[in-house]
Formats: C-alpha cells, sequence, structure tokens
C-alpha cells in the first residue's frame, strides 16, 4: 500500500467502524495485501489479528492463483460459513483486503450490502492517497552532481 497518512487512516478507521456497526458483525479488519494490518474494528481482543491478517492474504493469493487457471482477472469476493463464525473476504480497488467476521446475528446479505458502500468509501479514500504520493517532489540534491563532480572529490591534485 502507499504512505498513509494521518487524516486517511482515520478516515479508514471510520469507515471500518460503521462498517462493523451497520454490518452488525463481529470483526471487520482492513488487511494489505502482504498480511499486515492496516485498521480494525469490533471484537478483537480474543483474536490473533496477526495470524488472521497474514493467513487471509495468503487465502487471496490462493484464490487469485485459482483465477488466473480459470483465466479470470481475480475473484474479488469469498465467503466461508462455519459453524459459529462466517467470513466474508473482499478485495478493495485490487489493492487492499476487507474481512468481516460475523454469526447468526447477521445476513450474509446484509454484510454483502454493507461491505459494498464500505469499499465505494474506501477506495476513494485509497485513491486520496494515491493522488498525494503522486504529486511532483522537489528536485534531488544529487541530481545536480556530475560524474566530474564525483572524480574531483577523490581527486588528491
Amino acid at each position: 500500500m502507499d504512505v498513509l497518512y494521518v487524516e486517511e487512516y482515520q478516515a479508514i478507521q471510520i469507515v471500518v467502524e460503521r462498517l462493523y456497526r451497520d454490518s452488525n458483525s463481529m470483526a471487520v479488519l482492513l488487511i494489505d495485501k502482504n498480511g499486515q494490518e492496516i485498521a480494525s474494528a469490533g471484537q478483537i481482543e480474543e483474536l490473533d489479528t496477526t495470524s488472521l491478517s497474514s493467513l487471509t492474504a495468503g487465502n487471496v493469493a490462493a484464490t487469485g492463483g485459482i483465477a488466473k487457471l480459470l483465466a479470470e482477472k481475480e475473484f474479488t469476493g469469498q465467503t466461508h460459513e462455519g459453524e459459529h463464525t462466517n467470513v466474508h473476504i473482499t478485495i478493495v480497488a485490487q489493492r487492499i483486503i476487507l474481512l468481516v467476521l460475523f454469526d447468526q446475528h447477521t445476513s450474509l446479505g446484509l454484510v454483502r450490502l454493507r461491505v459494498k458502500k464500505a469499499s465505494k468509501d474506501l477506495e476513494a479514500i485509497l485513491d486520496s492517497i494515491k493522488s498525494k504520493t503522486q504529486q511532483p517532489s522537489q528536485p534531488s540534491i544529487f541530481e545536480e552532481i556530475t560524474d566530474d563532480d564525483i572524480d574531483n572529490l577523490f581527486n588528491d591534485d
């Protein structure tokens, strides 16, 4: 992921917390494709979020391999149903992973509806980050140094 500025991090956290509330889920994690947690909300105290984030990213990578074998660009969404906990995974803007853990207190339909809205909001924030990092930077002082300048530094003349 690009550089994360404070304003954008706070905006991301608000989206994640709203998704947690509005979907009536157990927890929401936002993860980069390397498996690093970016933001979270909900009942995460009992979770090993580091392992969960890493394994989720691995799952997305493996599913990406399946997609390629089937001549698909990627599968943007996955759902896993468990006895007590269900998992909904969505790839946002082909850059980050949104993981929603939910149980019988909500439905997959509600989760998917709320994830769709949150994904649009997150995509807008990611676009904002990308535009900030692509602004022209100040020229480096090293661009003005020539090979002759370097040679002159090391000559004992």
